[in-house]
C-alpha cells in the first residue's frame, strides 16, 4: 500500500498560526505559559469537585464551589472552541483522543442541569494532565508511552482470544459449582455461580460466597491454582510486544500538527502521519 500523497501547503491566516502556536506548542514562552495555566486550572477544578463531594464542606461552601465549577466549565469551553479554531481540520481534532477528552471534560457540568450528580464525572479532566509530558518537554516519556500504546495495539487480538477462553472457562466452572453446591449453599443460580468463578479465578476472593461441600472445595482449589497461571498469560503477551516495540523504537517529538492538532510524531517527520499536513 503506497504512502498517502502529502497535501500541498496552504497558507493559513496569521491569527490561526499564532493561536495554534500558543495553544498547541510548548516551545514558545506564550505556549508554555498557556499550558502551565491550563494544567493549574485542571488541578484546581478537580480539587473543587472532590471538595464538593464531602457533605460537611458542601453544606458550608456549596454555593461557592458550584460557582467555581461553572467558572472552570466556561473556561474550558472557551479553550475547546479556541482549539477547534486554531486547526485547519476541526473535526479531525474533535474526534482525536485529546479532542474527545476535552469535550468530556466540559460535558458533566452541563449534564448536571438535567441529571443531578453527573457533575462528579468532572474528574475525567485528570486525563488532560497527560499534556504535562509535552509541556515539560519530557519527550522520553512520550516515547515510552508510544511503545506501550503500540504494544497494547499489537497484542489486542491475542488478548481477545485469551479473554474469550477465560469467559468460557468461568461459565463452565460456574455451572459445575451450581450443580455441586446448589441454592442451599448460596449458589442460587448460574449467574451468581459465574460471579463466584470470576472472583475466585482472578484471586480477588471477596468471600461473600464460598463452597461448603468437599467436592465444591476441591473444585474451588483447582480454580484458585489455575488463577495464578492465567494471570501470567496477558502479562507475557504484552511483555513480548513491548520488547518488539522497543527494538523498533523511534524518537517522538512534542510538535503538534497545525492542521489536525495530532501529536506524537517521529523526530524526523516532515508531514503529519494522520492527515498528511505539513508540520
Amino acid at each position: 500500500m503506497s504512502n498517502p500523497t502529502p497535501e500541498p501547503d496552504r497558507p493559513s491566516p496569521k491569527w490561526r498560526r499564532q493561536l495554534h502556536e500558543i495553544i498547541f506548542e510548548a516551545e514558545t514562552p506564550a505556549g508554555k505559559a498557556f499550558d502551565i495555566a491550563l494544567i493549574l486550572s485542571i488541578f484546581l477544578s478537580i480539587l473543587v469537585v472532590m471538595l464538593e463531594s464531602v457533605s460537611s464542606i458542601r453544606a458550608e461552601y456549596g454555593t461557592i464551589l458550584n460557582r467555581l465549577e461553572w467558572f472552570f466549565t466556561f473556561l474550558f469551553s472557551l479553550e475547546y472552541v479556541l482549539r477547534l479554531l486554531s486547526v485547519e481540520r476541526p473535526l479531525r481534532y474533535a474526534t482525536s483522543f485529546f479532542g474527545i477528552v476535552d469535550i468530556l471534560a466540559i460535558l458533566p457540568t452541563y449534564l448536571s442541569l438535567f441529571i443531578p450528580g453527573s457533575q462528579y464525572l468532572f474528574t475525567v479532566r485528570v486525563l488532560r494532565l497527560l499534556r504535562i509530558f509535552r509541556v515539560l518537554k519530557l519527550t522520553q516519556y512520550l516515547n515510552e508511552a508510544a511503545i506501550i500504546t503500540e504494544a497494547l495495539r499489537a497484542s489486542r487480538r491475542k488478548i481477545s482470544v485469551f479473554l474469550l477462553a477465560v469467559l468460557s472457562l468461568v461459565v463452565i466452572v460456574g455451572s459445575l459449582m451450581y450443580m455441586i453446591e446448589g441454592e442451599e449453599n448460596g449458589f442460587s443460580d448460574i449467574p451468581t455461580s459465574i460471579y463466584w468463578a470470576i472472583v475466585t479465578l482472578t484471586t480477588v476472593g471477596y468471600g461473600d460466597i464460598s463452597p461448603q461441600t468437599p467436592l465444591g472445595k476441591a473444585l474451588a482449589s483447582l480454580v484458585m491454582i489455575m488463577g495464578y497461571a492465567i494471570i501470567a498469560v496477558p502479562t507475557g503477551i504484552v511483555t513480548v510486544e513491548i520488547n518488539q516495540a522497543v527494538q523498533a523504537r523511534r524518537r517522538v517529538t512534542t510538535q503538534a500538527c497545525p492542521v489536525c492538532g495530532a501529536e506524537g510524531h517521529d523526530g524526523d517527520a516532515v508531514y503529519c502521519k494522520y492527515c498528511s499536513g505539513r508540520l
